[in-house]
């Protein structure tokens, strides 16, 4: 059990998630009952929800903890915001050491099934089903830097302007926290007159596909690092379709698919250093 723990939890994350979750509470100081379970094994019971797409009910019992214990502090630590705290943590040390590209950005998204739920609307290319969408900003490289979610029925245009003020302040290798890409990248669904304005009042040049002008046959040289991005997040199985009632859920879920996938660079940053040095 300890190997898979460490598997699904390397001491690269534990470290940075013992830094944004919040103290336990003890509530029996005399002691007696059982035992609480680890944060750390149930950190990894999460992960292996979200990567495997199994239902809570299905979780093995090999974590040491129950699936209502599992829930329960995924629930409290949704509600807290653990989730893009810990997100914020790990974009913040991939750019105090260079790793992220903000020459030029590249928006999109991609929509998914729902079965219930807030956050949902009929989905116009999927016969009008139920689903919802992940909007998503990355970097050059590919890497996450902003994340929404919103019903399938939402117009993409409609999502530019959060997700651009959603990208938060992060740090750098030299000089203050930087939130503002250079460029941005979008399909044609982003093609308006009022979002290029917007964009270029904040000092970000977009590059926007026209309708019209431009062929659809392609992505283009920069627009398809974002859907190998979204592959990425597709790692996570539990957003291949929602589940999930409540909105906050199914955000944590996409937060913590974009953090391991954050995590994964920033491990092979390290792992480069260790090797040049």
């Amino acid at each position: 059990m300890d190997r898979l723990v460490e598997q699904l939890v390397p001491d690269e994350l534990w470290e940075l998630f013992r830094r944004v979750v919040p103290p336990t509470v003890v509530h029996r100081p005399q002691g007696g009952g059982r035992r609480r379970a680890g944060d750390r094994e149930v950190l990894a019971a999460i992960v292996f929800v979200a990567t495997s797409g199994c239902t809570w009910r299905q979780l093995p019992p090999v974590f040491g903890a129950c699936w209502q214990t599992v829930y329960k502090r995924f629930a409290r630590w949704s509600g807290e915001r653990v989730w893009a705290r810990l997100y914020r943590v790990i974009l913040d040390e991939l750019g105090s050491r260079g790793q992220l590209d903000w020459s030029r950005c590249v928006i999109d998204s991609v929509s998914i099934r729902a079965l219930k739920g807030h956050l949902t609307g009929p989905n116009p290319t999927d016969r009008g089903k139920e689903g919802s969408k992940i909007h998503l900003i990355c970097d050059r490289t590919g890497l996450p830097i902003s994340l929404a979610i919103s019903g399938a029925n939402l117009h993409d245009s409609r999502a530019l302007e959060p997700l651009v003020r959603g990208i938060p302040p992060i740090r750098s290798r030299r000089g203050p926290r930087r939130r503002r890409p250079a460029k941005l990248h979008g399909d044609k669904g982003y093609d308006y007159d009022d979002l290029r304005r917007w964009l270029r009042e904040r000092g970000i040049v977009p590059r926007i596909a026209r309708r019209g002008i431009e062929s659809s046959q392609r992505l283009g040289s920069h627009r398809w690092v974002v859907e190998r991005t979204m592959s990425w997040l597709a790692g996570c199985r539990r957003l291949h379709r929602r589940y999930e009632r409540k909105a906050e859920h199914f955000l944590a879920f996409a937060g913590i698919s974009a953090a391991l996938v954050c995590l994964r660079r920033l491990v092979r940053a390290d792992a480069q250093n260790r090797s040049a040095s």
